[in-house]
């Protein structure tokens, strides 16, 4: 890195401190374990999430996978 090149400086997700983004920051993006274990949890209790249709779960795969070997089409 050249020496008149500034540091990337990101924003802590969590708490919008800025960080410097860096191989010293164990903790990147965030700005500590505590930002870092707070964004966990709020992925865990599904405050944070992304948008989209729901997954489905192994039952319906296990019903759509029948229906395909029987020929049948999925319910509307």
């Amino acid at each position: 890195m050249s020496h008149t090149q500034r540091p990337l400086e990101v924003a802590c997700p969590q708490c919008s401190k800025k960080v410097v983004w860096s191989e010293k920051n164990p903790f990147r993006p965030f700005c500590s374990d505590r930002c870092r274990l707070l964004d966990l949890g709020a992925w865990a209790d599904g405050s944070h999430r992304i948008a989209g249709e729901p997954a489905m779960d192994e039952t319906e795969i296990d019903e759509m996978i029948l229906r395909a070997e029987r020929g049948l089409q999925a319910p509307e």
